[in-house]
């Protein structure tokens, strides 16, 4: 089985040299090169078009969201994992907006980055559950308050798009797995915001995540 090749970008040689040894326990990857500078990240990438590249939000010559969206703006091959230290919602909210897939915190990265990678590699989101956890329990109360009693109001489309959602999938998967288009996947999106009252772009994401996580929590 061929293995996917990583870029590992961080300006830490010690959380580099961690993350290599959490990575590589694992076969189906291999860290092909190091960056300790978000310029040094974009070279590589645009080098090596490795099939993901990890990369440090705070990095110097250039931030991890930037080479993210150079990455994106040059339409690379590449998956993007993101690091942060924060659990800042304007961050991810960016990153999301970049288009990145995957958005680790560093003090969740031993049980996340190796999951991490296996979703972005599929085309999925994957978001650390501590993340999902602090933004939704503090914008809504939690997964058990009154944003759950709107699942009981969903159609059954909506449902299906909403199980597909908290499957990491984007709404390009969901309209190609459903056979619809991608406005109608939209359309059923807005419409379950409205029943969940839930706001913001990427809320219905990580509320969806998150009842996934936790268990005993039906989506």
């Amino acid at each position: 089985m061929e293995q996917k090749r990583i870029v590992l970008a961080d300006d830490h040689p010690i959380v580099r040299e961690g993350l290599r040894e959490i990575i590589e326990r694992d076969h189906r990857f291999r860290v092909d090169a190091e960056a300790g500078d978000g310029e040094q990240a974009l070279r590589l990438a645009r080098e090596l078009l490795p099939h993901a590249v990890i990369l440090d939000v705070e990095m110097p010559k250039m931030s991890g969201l930037d080479v993210a969206q150079h990455i994106q703006t040059q339409e690379l091959p590449v998956a993007v994992l993101i690091l942060t230290m924060f659990n800042h919602e304007s961050v991810f909210n960016r990153a999301m907006d970049i288009g990145v897939l995957g958005y680790v915190l560093k003090d969740s990265i031993g049980p996340d980055i190796v999951r991490g990678l296996e979703a972005v590699l599929r085309g999925e989101y994957y978001i650390s559950s501590s993340l999902i956890r602090h933004t939704v329990h503090r914008t809504r109360g939690g997964p058990t308050g009154r944003t759950s009693h709107g699942l009981d109001q969903l159609t059954p489309a909506e449902q299906k798009v909403f199980d597909l959602i908290s499957q990491s999938k984007t709404s390009n998967q969901i309209a190609e797995e459903l056979r619809v288009s991608h406005r109608t996947v939209e359309h059923h999106r807005e419409h379950i915001c409205q029943k969940l009252n839930l706001s913001g772009s990427y809320a219905l994401l990580r509320y969806a995540l998150e009842r996934r996580a936790l268990p005993g929590q039906p989506t």
